[in-house]
């Protein structure tokens, strides 16, 4: 149980101190993802629950994955890299 926990905080702070880059927010958030989606089967199992949820879960989470990638690709197309700092929505 602590594994999980600690997988999930670890995933926490990297999407803390790799704020800049818009690609490791990413594989960051994505870590939390299947963390949180680790915890769930292993709960989901030792109570002798229906895994219904757990496909819901993935599914939710590979949305989130495509849209992530998606404003990446369109971050490199229309200013040339990935950072943060360089994308500003007033514009």
């Amino acid at each position: 149980m602590y594994l999980l926990f600690f997988m999930f905080m670890s995933g926490a702070l990297s999407f803390v101190i790799n704020r800049k880059h818009l690609l490791l927010m990413l594989l960051s958030l994505e870590f939390i993802v299947i963390s949180l989606y680790l915890n769930m089967f292993l709960y989901l199992s030792m109570m002798n629950y229906e895994f219904f949820f757990s496909m819901i879960f993935l599914t939710i989470s590979v949305c989130e994955g495509v849209l992530g990638l998606s404003v990446l690709i369109m971050m490199v197309r229309i200013h040339g890299n990935d950072f943060v700092l360089t994308f500003s929505s007033l514009w």
